[in-house]
């Protein structure tokens, strides 16, 4: 299994940004998809998810800003990310999951400038 991300960039404040995390290499219907955001110097941290059943959940600092999606035909998570902030700034990683069984992508880079 191998997940891809992508969508990640430079961008001012103020400005969007979609990322996207495509899977390969079996059907994810069942997992529970993620991103997570990891700043130089912080330990990583859950920013959103999506169950299997839809249902989401988001970190306090980004509700209301970032929106987390999936497209089971697609094997894709997506995350868009509206009214970006310098401190949005960060390696974004997503992940499947489903017990036992947890993939990683390999992360994209999102620098918010000021």
């Amino acid at each position: 299994v191998q997940l891809q991300a992508s969508g990640g960039g430079l961008v001012q404040a103020g400005g969007s940004l979609r990322l996207s995390c495509a899977a390969a290499g079996g059907t994810f219907r069942t997992y529970h998809m993620a991103w997570y955001r990891q700043a130089p110097g912080k330990q990583r941290e859950l920013v959103a998810s999506i169950l299997s059943n839809g249902s989401t959940n988001y970190a306090d600092s980004v509700k209301g800003r970032f929106t987390i999606s999936r497209e089971n035909a697609k094997n894709t998570v997506y995350l868009q990310m509206n009214s970006l902030k310098p401190e949005d700034t960060a390696v974004y990683y997503c992940k499947f999951r489903r017990y036992p069984y947890e993939y990683w992508g390999q992360g994209t880079q999102v620098t918010v400038s000021s």
